[in-house]
């Protein structure tokens, strides 16, 4: 349901549409509907097909918007929310979440960069926590463990990150706050 509700989708399908509609006008030889409907239909048609050839989708999200939502209202750093808010929304010209981010860590790779698969919001110590599972692809576990110390801090202050091995070539990557 969300890959057909992407705006790229959206745009394809009102462009494709006008267009018909304005074709079917031109052809039954109503001048008043067809002119608008094919100017506007074409290139909006068009600029969906653009869209659509260079969409991210969302990161799947395995807890339910609104289960930590008391916790993360309380609790949660300006940080963590802007990477939630980041990573569950529909990106355009990018080849994975976070690509700015992980270049600036040097964890990136042009050819095979690490795909961000899912994130989880959890209570950690009565406080709110994200956990990013990463599929990390060319990246050597060894690089990320590397900047353990430094990934919590590049994403906010107040926050530490905690990485935890999740098979042969994925990571939890999980945000948090210290516990006092």
């Amino acid at each position: 349901m969300q890959a057909i509700l992407s705006p790229g989708s959206l745009l394809t399908v009102l462009g494709s549409v006008l267009t018909v509609i304005g074709s079917i006008a031109y052809a039954t030889d109503a001048p008043n509907l067809s002119l608008p409907t094919i100017f506007y239909g074409i290139p909006i048609f068009l600029g969906g097909l653009a869209l659509k050839s260079s969409e991210l989708p969302p990161v799947r999200r395995l807890t339910a918007p609104a289960q930590f939502q008391e916790l993360r209202d309380r609790t949660a750093t300006e940080g963590q929310l802007k990477l939630l808010k980041d990573v569950v929304r529909w990106r355009y010209g990018q080849k994975a979440h976070l690509e700015s981010s992980l270049e600036a860590l040097k964890l990136w790779d042009e050819d095979n960069p690490p795909q961000l698969e899912s994130i989880e919001e959890y209570n950690y110590g009565d406080r709110y926590a994200l956990r990013l599972q990463v599929q990390l692809n060319a990246v050597d576990k060894s690089r990320w463990f590397a900047l353990e110390d430094r990934l919590g801090r590049f994403f906010g202050p107040g926050l530490e990150a905690c990485l935890e091995e999740n098979g042969a070539n994925a990571l939890n990557i999980c945000f948090r706050q210290p516990c006092p």
